[in-house]
């Protein structure tokens, strides 16, 4: 397994593997893994300015985020996780610009991940979420105490589709 794919495990299996740099530098792979795993691969892709990066960001590799990840969307992934390296990490805000852009241009949902600092990002994702926006990202905006996980997870409740509120 490249080390690129990571799995999420729950108490009935697997249920996605998210496939990044392997799913760029050698798209047969990603093309065969979504014929074998129907509804259970995500791509992510990281760029930075539209631009898709790989190898731990180390490569930018000149492929327009927007087309490959439309290219992906036709080989049966079932979401991207788009990544803004130029945020991520940072807690200088989600690039919701980007992200909707992506979203918009795709028939999969999205996943936000990069610059996440505070409940004001998760809220603003949440105004998005009809462009195509399913879920978000973070880690260190938990970590360094900008955002509190569970205050966010009840306001994006509250605030997203399935909820009885909006935004």
């Amino acid at each position: 397994m490249p080390r690129t794919a990571r799995w999420r495990s729950t108490a009935g299996g697997i249920t996605y593997v998210i496939i990044g740099t392997a799913a760029v530098k050698n798209p047969g792979f990603l093309h065969d893994a979504c014929g074998a795993f129907p509804g259970h691969i995500i791509v992510g892709l990281d760029a930075k300015d539209g631009k898709v990066a790989v190898d731990g960001w180390s490569k930018m590799t000149g492929h327009d985020v927007v087309d490959l990840a439309k290219k992906f969307e036709d080989y049966g992934v079932e979401a991207v996780i788009y990544t803004d390296i130029g945020r991520d990490g940072m807690l200088t805000g989600v690039n919701i610009e980007a992200t909707v852009k992506l979203a918009q241009s795709l028939r999969i949902p999205v996943i936000a991940s990069g610059g996440i600092a505070n409940l004001k990002d998760i809220k603003a994702l949440c105004k998005v979420e009809s462009e195509g926006i399913m879920g978000a990202i973070t880690g260190r905006a938990i970590y360094e105490g900008t955002l509190d996980f569970r205050k966010a997870q009840a306001e994006a409740d509250k605030l997203s589709k399935g909820g009885k509120q909006a935004g």
